[in-house]
């Protein structure tokens, strides 16, 4: 589990207020990760965590989430409704 600790900071880097700067962001995000991958080659068990964590980070919506730009179903539906 030691190389765990060079992929949980990366859950933690804040997104662009921004929002033109999300897709920079997000690139950023996937070129950092593919580089740790194919650097580090991190061990079975330390990828498969960081990959549920991701996936349950951006699942949820959350607003850490590097990859997906999430909108609340409230939000969507008042920009239908106007």
């Amino acid at each position: 589990m030691y190389c765990l600790q060079w992929l949980l900071p990366v859950l933690l880097v804040p997104k662009p207020l921004l929002p033109a700067l999300h897709f920079n962001h997000a690139l950023f995000m996937a070129l950092y990760l593919i580089a740790f991958f194919l650097e580090r080659k991190p061990c079975t068990i330390c990828a498969a965590v960081f990959i549920v964590m991701l996936i349950l980070m951006c699942q949820n919506c959350s607003y850490n989430c590097a990859f997906v730009t999430c909108t609340s179903p409230e939000a969507a539906s008042e920009t239908t409704t106007s």
